[in-house]
């Protein structure tokens, strides 16, 4: 697909200002650091901002690719070629129900950690397995996001989305569509979402992301129905500690995407990366972290291509060694084929 850069910023800028930016450094926007640079970058602060620049790319035929906190993302080295959009819209409220119960209605880019704290303060609980959750709710709901013996899924109501799939083929509008908990599929770090974007592996071990789509991902989560109920704000506030300071002892302080690998069944992939002799083993300045052996961490000027690298070792070793195939649950952004090492 080609793509005028330079015309499209134009436009844009014209329309959001300060909040599109050209040759934004992506490694500004994931928690691993790394990443080139995006042809433009844009803010999108609400409903009809995400609504207004997907039925205009969905017309102009300009690749977008929509972004959250960067949490569970390894941008490329050569960037992401068109424009990133980050889903910044943070406005929830809360609707009491029956017997203590409530719904909350969130937009999809409000963070865990602010959520969890007022939601505390107020006396609502329901998501206080989530103090490590660095993400969005959005985010969230594509890996169906939990911890502690708890997910999502547990919790989930609805979820509101912008429907682009029809986009691909013809310049049509996006169209909004509610999906019920049923309808998700959510399941071990897996949701609907998430079924059409698993990372392969090339013939050489590395990993590949999966083919760039017009606007990606095709279905864009923007609102979402959890069930909340009334608690003790004094044992959320205590509960929501607890778990920070648990993820302070177990997990590695430097940045990271998380978990790098899911665990696979009847095992763990910590585990196994260890056991297969990856544990602290650095490629350029990304290391597999001493803490947690299923983390990488940048320990300062890590490429996207040494975290590639890393990845590439360890589930080629731990193949060979122990036959299991670990599926990544990081996600892949950009010009890959560019930055393989």
């Amino acid at each position: 697909m080609t793509f005028d850069a330079e015309t499209a910023y134009t436009e844009l800028h014209a329309h959001f200002g300060e909040r599109a930016r050209r040759n934004e450094p992506l490694a500004r926007h994931c928690t691993f650091g790394v990443g080139g640079p995006a042809d433009i970058w844009v803010t999108l602060d609400s409903r009809d901002d995400l609504i207004g620049l997907t039925t205009l790319c969905a017309e102009r035929r300009w690749p977008l690719l929509l972004a959250g906190n960067g949490t569970n993302v390894l941008y490329a080295d050569a960037g992401v070629r068109g424009i990133v959009a980050r889903i910044a819209m943070n406005g929830y409220s809360i609707e009491d129900g029956s017997n203590d119960t409530a719904l909350l209605i969130t937009h999809a880019g409000v963070s865990w950690p602010r959520l969890l704290n007022e939601l505390a303060a107020a006396g609502w609980g329901g998501l206080e397995f989530g103090p490590g959750i660095p993400g969005t709710l959005g985010g969230g709901v594509i890996s169906n996001a939990g911890a502690h013996g708890s997910d999502l899924a547990q919790v989930l109501e609805w979820v509101e989305t912008l429907d682009a799939s029809r986009c691909e083929e013809q310049p049509v509008a996006p169209t909004t569509r509610r999906y019920t908990l049923a309808e998700l599929d959510l399941g071990y770090r897996h949701s609907r979402f998430r079924a059409q974007r698993r990372v392969q592996f090339d013939a050489e071990g590395y990993p590949v992301a999966a083919p760039r789509l017009l606007i990606e991902p095709a279905e864009i989560i923007m609102q979402l129905g959890i069930r909340l109920h009334r608690e003790d704000p004094n044992v959320l506030r205590r509960l929501i500690e607890e778990r920070k300071q648990h993820r302070k002892r177990t997990q590695p302080p430097q940045q990271s995407a998380g978990s790098v690998f899911k665990n696979p069944s009847g095992d763990y992939s910590g585990r196994l990366i260890e056991a297969a002799g990856m544990k602290g083993k650095m490629y350029g300045k990304a290391q597999f972290s001493e803490r947690h052996a299923n983390f990488i961490v940048n320990v300062g000027g890590a490429k996207a291509a040494d975290v590639a690298a890393l990845i590439r070792e360890a589930h080629d070793r731990v193949r060979e060694q122990f036959g299991v195939d670990l599926e990544l649950e990081v996600e892949l952004r950009g010009e890959w084929k560019v930055s393989q090492p």
